[in-house]
């Protein structure tokens, strides 16, 4: 089997000269303002079961988008043919939509003292992620899946195990003299292990590694065992009756419940008067205890890069301090609406205006481990995953199928399914009672261990 190359089938040199050239064009063409995003990138993914390969997608793809201004009008077209003929018909299709579009007052591209990025070494990415030949990244899946179904006679069956790799480049280029470029890679290796007893429903769970060199990857081995631990603890798992308890989160299921917190600073969300928190700032909305970072700028991180969207620099914004609102998380759009400054978190796909995304947002952890929060814990729920949505961000009421493992006299007693637990965001935040010490990154939302109590669990 062949080894892939990495992507860059052409300079980075040569891509940031192409889209500064169609900036040209488009200001050229009558524009009064424009700007350009081009990525080019490599993508593998297999999935294997029971042995056998299910799927195997090797792709490259480069690309561009333009977005153009007549004054306040605009408008953004994106392609991938890279033809002088096929930059033409997407600048041109551009500039003819921006001069039919509204008017909208706070549409535009940051002003050039707004534009830069940080020069530190972010460690984005890593060759070594498309080192491995073919066979070696099926080997990786099937190690994982056979390490999960090895781990105990009650797995004799599984969803499959993938291994997955990407890198790539992007560029961004406005006519207000901004160009800039980074790369990044990332490698996966992840299995779903089907546990079955005796009397006993199956019982499926997954565990998972991500990271941006092969180096940092967890063994397949080890991301096998995992899974089948966690598919194992739900086996004969049943109700419990409604209660008021403590409710324990497991970092996995906390992450996605900060992501909740991360919708309600969104400055889309804040300025359409969609999120609970919208004129908020600067009033107490958490417990002292809790402080919530956005981190465009550490090193390696899922969500960093050097500029936003918008060639803005990524920094680190304290959203919310020991319990304070502090900011909102903005884009030039937002910022204008809200008469505030952008915070650098401008993120777009290649046509549209910008939206917000995070750098890497995550609430800062604790000092204790997660056996020390459940050992406080008379009688009560820790929550291993969440199914469907039911979160309000207008009103905050919070409400999500779960399940898990029932918490008695401080011990993980017997698995629980086919409950929901319920609260209000307003009230949980200032119900964190622990924050656990194990804050660990597998995407851009982390969040360790928590304890939040006066929430229902809401069962037979």
């Amino acid at each position: 089997m062949s080894t892939t190359t990495p992507v860059q089938s052409v300079s980075t040199v040569d891509l940031r000269e192409l889209s500064a050239d169609v900036v040209r064009k488009a200001m050229k063409g009558g524009a009064t303002a424009a700007e350009v995003v081009l990525r080019d990138g490599s993508e593998f993914s297999t999935t294997v079961r029971l042995g056998e390969v299910e799927t195997l997608k090797e792709s490259g793809s480069r690309s561009m988008g333009v977005r153009v201004f007549f004054g306040k009008r605009s408008a953004s077209t994106w392609s991938s043919d890279f033809s002088p003929q096929g930059i033409d018909n997407m600048v041109r299709g551009a500039l003819d939509l921006a001069k039919i579009t509204s008017e909208d007052p706070f549409s535009g591209i940051p002003e050039p003292e707004q534009l830069g990025q940080i020069t530190t070494n972010l460690d984005l990415y890593y060759e070594d992620v498309y080192s491995l030949s073919t066979a070696d990244r099926i080997d990786y899946a099937k190690r994982a899946e056979r390490a999960a179904m090895e781990a105990d006679p009650r797995i004799q069956n599984s969803d499959g195990a993938s291994f997955d790799a990407a890198n790539g480049v992007k560029v961004l280029a406005n006519s207000n003299g901004f160009i800039g470029d980074y790369s990044r890679s990332y490698c996966s290796v992840s299995a779903v292990p089907i546990a079955q007893q005796e009397g006993s429903a199956m019982q499926r769970d997954y565990w998972f590694s991500v990271a941006r060199t092969l180096s940092m990857l967890e063994s397949p081995e080890d991301v096998g065992r995992e899974a089948a631990r966690r598919a194992l603890r739900r086996l004969g798992a049943k109700k419990v009756k409604t209660a008021r308890v403590p409710i324990v989160f497991d970092p996995l299921v906390a992450g996605s419940l900060l992501g909740h917190i991360f919708e309600a600073v969104n400055g889309d969300s804040v300025y359409r008067g969609a999120s609970y928190l919208a004129g908020k700032l600067n009033e107490k909305i958490a417990g002292a205890n809790v402080t919530i970072v956005d981190d465009g700028t550490m090193v390696g991180g899922f969500g960093s890069s050097p500029f936003d969207a918008e060639g803005v620099p990524t920094r680190r914004t304290v959203v919310i301090e020991k319990g304070i609102l502090n900011s909102y998380l903005l884009n030039t759009y937002t910022a204008k609406k809200l008469k505030l400054q952008t915070t650098g978190n401008a993120a777009r796909g290649l046509a549209g205006t910008p939206g917000i995304g995070a750098g890497n947002f995550f609430m800062e952890p604790g000092t204790r481990t997660p056996q020390q929060i459940f050992a406080d814990v008379k009688d009560g729920f820790y929550v291993t995953e969440f199914l469907g949505s039911g979160v309000n961000l207008v009103t905050g009421d919070f409400s999500r199928g779960a399940s898990g493992v029932w918490i008695q006299n401080g011990e993980l007693t017997f698995p629980v399914e086919e409950v929901t637990v319920a609260g209000n965001l307003r009230d949980m935040l200032h119900s964190v009672v622990e924050i656990g010490n194990d804050l660990e990154f597998r995407g851009s939302v982390a969040c360790p261990t928590m304890r939040i109590d006066g929430m229902t669990v809401g069962g037979e």
